[in-house]
């Protein structure tokens, strides 16, 4: 018996990567095929040298040549290599040929499943550090429909076979969790980091389907990313589905606009539609290549020091019934929002916000990590074409604060006055003035309260939503009716 002593903690015993790969090799019903393309096969060498690997591999390949590959899983429309749309043939493609070639009434018991990865690592000159897709696709029972997992990851490494040994375990990981973990999907996330450590590998999309998957929303799995901090930022689409940042962002002309949306108000839609038609206008500025981005950042989704995450599902919830395309980040800075962007696309962007957000920009307190401090923060902020569309903000005795009259601190009143020379911050002249004292908090506050008049305050069919949907503490419209 194993000795434990007082003040002892209970630890959490990680299986080793042989452990896990031989639990599978050793269950006599487990049985599938490999395919791993860019990196090697570096996962399916985990199984082979764990032992006992006969019984459940099938078959392994890596389809290096682009002919080949494309004769083997056809040619996708973009011509690209490393995408979901490629790694999802490979895993339809091979399950398919398990099930052809091995029959049901031979191995009833038999519980199919196919790895596969498409993956660009590093390049020659070190400038692209890589990425790829994995996923698995796999049974829990012989006559069970079947369970995808599909992630993507990007490289940290600068080096690749660093980078090949890194996606062995990944995978392993990966492999062992769809197994043995399905039940516990947030734990399966972390698990997925087992003898990993975040500086080797980021995961910033991940989606889960299939029946034992049926209860999972892959939103919070995202929301869980960018939590445990696999990922920095993850994003939602206008039909409320996970996408790739990097899918969206590249190479468009970026505008953001940072706020609670707790909830989405008329002024946030005003200041979207007032800034976007400002931005269009700009130079260099093609309506066709822009992409809106409605931004909460982590740090506003915390209620007592923990992540309210109904409270997340709410408000993205209600963007994206609006049409509008929602990031979820863990930049407390606007300079680090730009510098996300920036790995996407060299176009023009531009930051769209209240009065109150851009005298927070100037206030030196938030850059004290910095060696530069403000001026290294505004270097990576102000650079390029990057410009500020700033709403006003309506003052108690009915006047307005926009850039001309705004108070920043009296160390930065001069830097300040710089930018706004250069033309980096500019009004939104055109706005709607009868909604000005319209505020996400008193919305809020009115739902909490039960009051009266806050669904005028808000975009047409939000309201709706909120009722139907209880969102944020509210009571179905039938009670509120009843009341």
């Amino acid at each position: 018996m194993e000795i434990t002593l007082k003040g002892d903690k209970e630890i959490i015993n990680i299986p080793s990567l042989k452990d896990k790969a031989l639990r599978i090799n050793l269950n006599e019903n487990i049985y599938g095929t490999f395919a791993e393309i860019g990196a090697g096969q570096e996962t399916v060498r985990q199984f082979f040298r764990a032992g006992g690997a006969s019984g459940t591999i099938a078959k392994t390949m890596s389809a290096y040549d682009k002919d080949f590959s494309d004769a083997i899983y056809g040619i996708e429309d973009d011509k690209r290599y490393v995408t979901e749309a490629r790694l999802r043939k490979m895993l339809n493609h091979e399950m398919s040929l398990i099930e052809k070639r091995i029959t049901r009434d031979k191995h009833p018991n038999k519980i199919f499943f196919t790895y596969a990865n498409t993956v660009a690592t590093i390049d020659f000159a070190k400038k692209f550090k890589g990425h790829g897709w994995v996923g698995i696709k796999y049974q829990i029972e012989p006559d069970q429909d079947y369970n995808d997992i599909v992630l993507h990851i990007r490289f940290k490494e600068n080096d690749a076979r660093l980078q090949q040994e890194t996606l062995g375990k990944l995978g392993t990981n990966l492999i062992y969790g769809a197994f043995y973990k399905y039940n516990e999907p947030r734990k399966l996330l972390r698990y997925l980091y087992d003898h990993l450590d975040k500086d080797q590998l980021e995961i910033d999309t991940i989606n889960f389907s299939g029946p034992v998957f049926e209860d999972v929303d892959n939103r919070l799995m995202s929301l869980q990313l960018v939590k445990n901090n696999m990922t920095d930022a993850v994003m939602f689409a206008p039909d409320g589905n996970n996408v790739l940042p990097a899918r969206v962002l590249y190479k468009k002309n970026i505008l953001a606009l940072r706020g609670s949306f707790r909830p989405v108000t008329k002024v946030n839609m005003n200041m979207f539609q007032k800034s976007f038609d400002m931005f269009v206008k700009e130079n260099r500025v093609d309506p066709e290549k822009t992409q809106v981005v409605f931004e909460i950042t982590l740090s506003n989704l915390r209620a007592e020091g923990e992540i309210d995450e109904q409270d997340f599902m709410d408000r993205a919830e209600l963007l994206c019934s609006l049409g509008q395309t929602v990031l979820i980040s863990n930049f407390q800075e606007y300079y680090k929002l730009v510098e996300y962007f920036s790995q996407y696309t060299k176009s023009r962007m531009g930051l769209s916000m209240g009065v109150n957000n851009l005298v927070d920009i100037f206030d030196e307190k938030y850059y004290r990590h910095l060696s530069g401090g403000i001026l290294e923060a505004f270097g990576k902020l102000f650079f390029k074409d990057l410009r500020v569309y700033l709403y006003p903000m309506q003052n108690d005795d009915g006047t307005l604060t926009t850039s001309e009259n705004l108070k920043v601190h009296p160390r930065m009143k001069e830097l300040y006055k710089f930018f706004k020379y250069n033309g980096k911050v500019v009004d939104i002249n055109e706005f709607d003035d009868t909604i000005l004292n319209i505020f996400s908090r008193t919305v809020l506050k009115m739902i909490a309260n039960g009051e009266d008049g806050w669904e005028d305050m808000l975009p047409e069919g939000v309201a709706k939503l909120i009722k139907q949907k209880s969102l944020f503490g509210c009571e179905t419209e039938e009670v509120i009716h009843k009341e």
